[in-house]
């Protein structure tokens, strides 16, 4: 899976953003040792229905991938979006962190 090309990590911030339609989605994270702790997901309601979280939490589990990275999933949606598809990105899931999500 490519990484979407609409989608910036603001590394200073230490968010990822999508622009759409004048409205600004994006996810907040932490770096931590090994990895990445994604603590808050934000999809203003004007872009509701329209699958933004999704199209994000990809993007950045594709981009924890690429880096070699672990994820600490404490934002409720990427735990959720992670316990429906542990197939795709449990492997990712800090060791630890896998029990609470209940892949272990």
């Amino acid at each position: 899976m490519s990484l979407d090309p609409e989608i910036k990590d603001l590394e200073a911030e230490r968010r990822y953003e999508l622009h759409v339609d004048g409205h600004v989605a994006y996810v907040e994270y932490n770096n931590v040792e090994g990895g990445r702790l994604v603590s808050k997901t934000l999809v203003p309601e004007e872009l509701g229905g329209r699958g933004i979280a999704s199209r994000l939490a990809k993007h950045v589990l594709q981009d924890i991938r690429d880096k070699g990275l672990k994820i600490l999933p404490t934002c409720t949606f990427f735990a959720g979006y992670i316990q429906k598809h542990p197939e795709e990105y449990g492997d990712l899931v800090q060791d630890g962190y896998k029990i609470v999500l209940g892949l272990k």
